[in-house]
């Protein structure tokens, strides 16, 4: 038998991971069965459970059910490091009663940022729009790259600030919208859920620095709200999150595996054309 993973949310219809991780395992000659499996709202234990019994080696996580893994992974076995400070869990590894937690969203944007977009992070400012799940997930990853400042700006001021203080460096801030005024920053990631609405952000001009790239979590097939409004405030270039999908996925197939599958052929199979020449 193959050994058997899936990607488990609600909806889920939608994931573009079975595809993914098929391409995956056909490159890496990997023996392994991926599939999509929808848990009821109220039934994510019962269905990871039962995916165990059945042998199951391993889960992607998606929404609703990332702090429900994070609860599951505490309560069976271990969390990383990042999946602690992200309070969240997007992967999980099963090896017989053994159960480890991960968070990998941070490091494949992180990935995604530095080797696909060729935009190191080293003494670059970086500020990280949205103060929920997505931003703190990012949050020690992106910290990890050593940039000269990160900022966290949210709506409500004071949840950027808490976000801020689970690392406790000086060069960390948390800010509401208006203290973004007079501040230039050479990389921009909105990790906000404002694309899902198309709501724009209350940006100040003059926010993108010379040669600033304009990074959404969210992908689409067409530039997001957030990176249409990046790029009418000055941005020199934009990129969505597919990349980020397809980093993070690589990363958990990377924890199941042993080996970490190049993304460029997916990508290209997903989105031949990049985003920033549509």
């Amino acid at each position: 038998m193959m050994d058997r993973y899936a990607v488990i949310g609600n909806p889920i219809a939608h994931s573009k991971s079975p595809r993914i991780h098929a391409a995956f395992a056909a490159a890496e000659q990997q023996a392994l069965h991926y599939e999509a499996l929808l848990a009821p709202l109220d039934g994510f234990v019962v269905t990871v459970d039962t995916f165990r019994q059945q042998d199951g080696r391993g889960l992607n996580v998606t929404v609703p059910f990332k702090l429900e893994a994070f609860d599951y992974a505490r309560q069976h076995g271990t969390l990383t490091a990042r999946a602690e400070l992200a309070g969240a869990v997007n992967t999980l590894r099963f090896d017989g009663v053994q159960v480890l937690g991960d968070n990998t969203d941070g490091v494949g944007l992180v990935h995604d940022l530095q080797h696909n977009l060729a935009c190191p992070l080293s003494g670059k400012r970086v500020l990280l729009l949205g103060a929920g799940g997505a931003a703190r997930g990012a949050l020690l990853p992106l910290w990890q790259a050593q940039p000269s400042a990160l900022w966290i700006a949210n709506r409500t001021a004071d949840k950027a600030v808490q976000l801020a203080r689970l690392l406790n460096q000086p060069a960390v801030e948390g800010c509401g919208y208006p203290d973004l005024d007079g501040q230039r920053f050479d990389v921009v990631i909105n990790a906000s859920s404002s694309s899902l609405g198309a709501e724009t952000l209350p940006l100040p001009a003059g926010l993108f620095a010379p040669d600033a790239l304009a990074y959404d979590m969210m992908y689409a097939d067409t530039p997001t709200a957030f990176l249409q409004q990046a790029r009418s405030l000055g941005a020199s270039r934009i990129a969505d999150g597919l990349g980020m999908l397809l980093e993070q996925a690589a990363e958990a197939f990377l924890l199941w595996r042993g080996v970490r599958p190049d993304t460029a052929p997916v990508r290209s199979l997903l989105r031949p054309t990049p985003l920033w020449m549509n």
